[in-house]
């Protein structure tokens, strides 16, 4: 019970489910997820471990560098199951089209000169 209460909260929250489409077929650092989503690290920071704990993305470090993609195979069944239903849910999304756009924008800047530019913020 206690598993399926996390995931359906963890896609219950619209800034959750436009990071989820944007990190499909992609990794993101931390710092492009803050670009992206246009809100407080520590907001993104809140909304990515309600991802992680749900187990819908997985996350590495690199030095100081966080980085996330989606659940791979090794996610349980539900969870890679829930994780499809969304991806193609949304996939029509004018929201998720619109974001696509925005999301090649970010990714032609340098995260290094993002994250640094969101910490003078």
């Amino acid at each position: 019970m206690r598993d399926f209460l996390g995931l359906a909260k963890a896609l219950a929250d619209e800034s959750r489910l436009r990071v989820l489409c944007a990190l499909k077929g992609r990794e993101l650092c931390v710092c492009q997820i803050i670009e992206f989503l246009g809100l407080a690290p520590s907001t993104v920071s809140k909304h990515m471990s309600m991802l992680h704990q749900a187990r819908l993305v997985d996350s590495r470090k690199e030095g100081r560098w966080s980085y996330y993609r989606l659940a791979g195979d090794d996610a349980p069944k539900p969870v890679r199951d829930a994780l499809a239903w969304a991806l193609d849910s949304l996939s029509n999304s004018p929201r998720i089209r619109q974001d696509a756009k925005a999301l090649r924008q970010i990714l032609k800047c340098d995260p290094e000169k993002l994250c640094h530019r969101q910490h003078r913020s």
